[in-house]
């Protein structure tokens, strides 16, 4: 993610956390971070693992962040690159060298080694490329960096995620044999009969299973516990850590001083070796299930990036070259065989094919493209071959910014999710303090053994108790609806506008360029006196020719369509706002308004009701006419796109108010309304007042979404609960909006809702059974059964039931990946 500073001079970082196991651990982050000098805000998502930090360079620096990330007891994932560099020769070269380096975006530190002539660079991937560092070596002097092959710099936060999960699994396999084993010793008093050992001397076998589980499988738990305390909070792995040292040491304490439980009880205490093995081994293998799961959520962004080729084929000096892509300069030309993947943006120089565009809009029909042709990073040339002029490289290419908008997205933090924190935030303490309080009722209370079943049910209380279901809920619903949103070409650019889609209850189009195609075309040609349609048209065109008026072109456009002969006019005048003059072959003709011709002789009646019909259509009527009679009548008018009104009617079957905003006058405001089937219009708005009348209708109670070009409807997308911009990957349209369509159509906004909609009840069910979980399962573990039915809940059906609980939230968030999001007037992805 490139750095983002807004006019105030606000730096946006990206900054990828390792170490968090739970929501408490994402909060301790957000403070530190929220309390360093400089930063203004701070977001940090658990799911994603990822802080979003709003600060002022000046007062702010990355490696001071970096630092607030160690202190919080967590780091920042980092990646690290050696390049060798020709041209240094004295410590002066070092100096100007690491220097250029630690001012690159995203650098945390970087050192130049004179005896090697090698750079070592520690960086955030995210903020920083190779390209950006080797410029930057260029740039400090004679310097370059030497060719050592393609090289990709891996994301180091998937990396850790990797090792940890290998860990993992070692760890579990560790895990299993030993409390398997811990297990079967509940049969000791027969094992030992059978091969006559004492109880006391299994005992000892026991500690020496357990030892390993506790110490090496379960250490990831006793450290996370010590950072926390350190810094006096408490997360997860504090409850896990204090459950779990309370049963072995219990248990070590009765094996190795049984004497001190004499006065309790007779006879040999019991312990509860196989208890805390199997909590740890329970609770890791949720952990490995739920690192797998949260893996998968994020799959949409690693199939974006996996769209960008590696390296491109340029021209240069006559000669086709395979260079790495982050070594393309704007302006080279680039040659595309078939089947290939277009590197980076660019226009097309010469050359034909079809390009299959479906990852970045949704829309399965590849698209002709031809010289002069926008074409687009990422995308898939089918079967003919062109060349063509990058333009935008790098960052700045449309698959980038993509990429960039679906990462914020996922990174950031619905308003739903403020309530899970709030509780995340006191939820260990108060979890603690239940769990002293139970051991001291069934302390005080409970029938014999009191202290054995007063610690079963403080460690049983500790372990159920899991705050990571809450931090979850929210999260892994965003970033799965998100991603399934850019499959469909739906760019939705945070968590808030994701949310707060599903509470419209208005949507208001634009006219020009979103209901209608935002250009004229011909639309009626009615021939009088015995001619013919085309007669009428190919005279008209004729008479239009030498002009360049939108209206014109909208009559030749029809007339090449037809395929008809235009003749050349040899006179031609404009009388503007009434119509044209034209003449050849000896005859005169006129084209305009009704007025117009009316000072030419006197209209037909029949004329006359046309044109007013026409008129009343909303459509722009003018009058087709030689010195003698009127030949013909031709309306032009700037119509409806195919799927408009299919698009009024499926929002109005949601339940949702449609309006229409427009500058024409009411008359052809509302005509255009009536095709689309729209009830509700705005018209005669200038573009500076759209803004207020979004504002009243939101007065009037209403939650509005505004749908626009994402070009000049920037203050109304803005001023509207959610703005959705239709855009064809233009800047301005990505950067318009909260929403944004990639391939322009209508019915993605339909899409678009019913995602909001199907994403939101997600996570208003995990939430829902986060708490519901919890609310429940506390008090079982605490023995409220106890006086009713005798159960009590013992710690490692505990342990199996908090590890499922996160599990649990995150598959019913991946359910999200296999809706279809279907619209008739669409394809489907992946279809054609």
């Amino acid at each position: 993610m490139v750095t983002k500073t807004d006019p105030e001079g606000v730096t946006r970082l990206e900054l990828p956390i390792a170490g968090m196991h739970c929501a408490a651990c994402a909060l301790k982050v957000e403070k530190g971070l929220a309390a360093a000098p400089g930063v203004t805000t701070a977001v940090v998502n658990y799911a994603t693992q990822q802080a979003t930090v709003n600060c002022q360079p000046d007062h702010a620096s990355l490696a001071d962040l970096v630092k607030t990330v160690e202190n919080s007891g967590y780091r920042v994932a980092t990646a690290s690159a050696r390049l060798p560099i020709a041209g240094i020769h004295c410590a002066g070269c070092v100096a100007r060298i690491e220097k250029a380096l630690a001012a690159v975006p995203g650098v945390v530190k970087a050192a130049v080694n004179l005896a090697t002539s090698e750079a070592t660079i520690e960086f955030l991937p995210n903020l920083a490329g190779l390209g950006d560092l080797k410029k930057a070596v260029a740039a400090a002097g004679d310097y370059r960096v030497l060719e050592t092959g393609p090289a990709e710099v891996a994301d180091p936060l998937e990396a850790i995620r990797n090792r940890e999960l290998t860990d993992l699994k070692r760890k579990l396999a560790i895990g299993v044999v030993l409390t398997t084993v811990l297990m079967a010793a509940h049969f000791r008093d027969h094992l030992s009969m059978l091969l006559a050992v004492s109880p006391q001397a299994m005992h000892y076998l026991e500690f020496l299973l357990a030892l390993p589980v506790y110490l090496y499988v379960g250490w990831q738990f006793h450290r996370g516990a010590l950072i926390a305390l350190r810094h006096w909070s408490a997360d997860m792995n504090t409850l896990v850590s204090v459950g779990t040292t309370a049963a072995f040491a219990y248990s070590a304490i009765a094996t190795f001083r049984p004497s001190l439980f004499a006065a309790l009880q007779e006879g040999m205490p019991p312990v509860y070796y196989e208890t805390a093995a199997m909590i740890i081994t329970l609770i890791l293998l949720g952990r490995l299930l739920e690192a797998r799961a949260k893996g998968r959520t994020g799959a949409a962004i690693k199939k974006l990036i996996g769209f960008s080729p590696k390296t491109a084929r340029v021209l240069r000096q006559g000669e086709e070259i395979e260079t790495p892509i982050e070594d393309v300069v704007a302006g080279e030309t680039i040659v595309i065989r078939p089947g290939e993947r277009l590197p980076v943006d660019g226009t097309v120089l010469d050359g034909a094919s079809a390009v299959d565009e479906s990852m970045l809009t949704g829309e399965s029909l590849p698209v002709d493209k031809t010289p002069g042709s926008a074409v687009f990073g990422g995308t898939l040339n089918k079967n003919g071959s062109f060349r063509f002029r990058a333009e935008k490289v790098g960052r700045d290419t449309v698959l980038a910014q993509i990429v960039r908008i679906v990462q914020e997205a996922q990174g950031s933090k619905a308003p739903i999710q403020r309530l899970a924190d709030r509780i995340a935030g006191v939820f260990v303490p108060i979890v603690m303090s239940l769990a002293g309080l139970t051991f001291l009722v069934w302390y005080s209370l409970g029938p014999e053994p009191a202290l054995t079943r007063a610690l079963l049910s403080f460690v049983a209380v500790l372990i159920i108790a899991c705050p990571c279901a809450m931090g979850l809920a929210t999260p892994t619903a965003i970033m799965v609806g998100t991603g399934k949103g850019a499959e469909y070409g739906i760019l939705i650019k945070g968590g808030p506008a994701l949310e707060q889609a599903h509470r419209l209850t208005a949507v208001v189009f634009d006219k020009t360029g979103t209901l209608t195609r935002g250009e004229p075309s011909l639309t009626d040609v009615l021939p009088l006196g015995g001619r013919s349609r085309e007669e009428v048209l190919a005279i008209a065109a004729g008479a239009e020719k030498p002009s360049e008026h939108p209206l014109s072109l909208a009559i030749l456009d029809a007339a090449r369509e037809t395929g008809l002969t235009v003749p050349k006019a040899e006179q031609f005048e404009v009388l503007p706002g009434r119509g044209i003059r034209a003449g050849w072959d000896s005859r005169r003709y006129f084209l305009g308004n009704e007025a117009f011709i009316a000072e030419q002789f006197a209209l037909p009646d029949e004329a006359a009701a046309q044109y007013a019909a026409l008129a009343a259509q909303g459509k722009t009527p003018m009058i087709l006419a030689d010195e003698r009679q009127v030949l013909g009548l031709l309306a032009v008018a700037d119509t409806l796109k195919p799927d408009a009104r299919q698009a009024v009617e499926a929002l109005q079957k949601m339940g949702l108010a449609v309006w229409m905003i427009t500058g024409d006058n009411r008359r052809t405001a509302e005509a255009i309304a009536r095709s689309a089937g729209i009830d509700h219009v705005l018209a005669e708005v200038l573009p500076g007042q759209k803004a207020d009348k979004i504002r009243e209708l939101q007065q009037d109670g209403q939650v509005v979404a505004m749908v626009g070009d994402g070009i000049n409807d920037a203050p109304a997308l803005a001023a509207a609960d959610v703005g959705i911009a239709l855009g064809s990957g233009t800047d301005v349209a990505m950067e318009s909006g909260d929403i944004t369509l990639m391939h322009g159509s209508l019915s993605g906004v339909e899409r678009a809702i019913a995602l909001s909609r199907r994403t939101v009840r997600t996570i208003k069910q995990n939430l829902f059974w986060a708490f519901f979980y919890n609310v429940i399962g506390i008090p079982i573990a605490a023995g409220i059964l106890y006086p009713f039915f005798g159960i009590q809940l013992q710690p490692m059906f505990a342990a199996a039931a908090m590890a499922m609980s996160s599990v649990s939230v995150v598959t019913n968030s991946l359910q999200l990946r296999g809706i279809r999001l279907d619209v008739p007037s669409l394809p489907r992805p992946g279809d054609g």
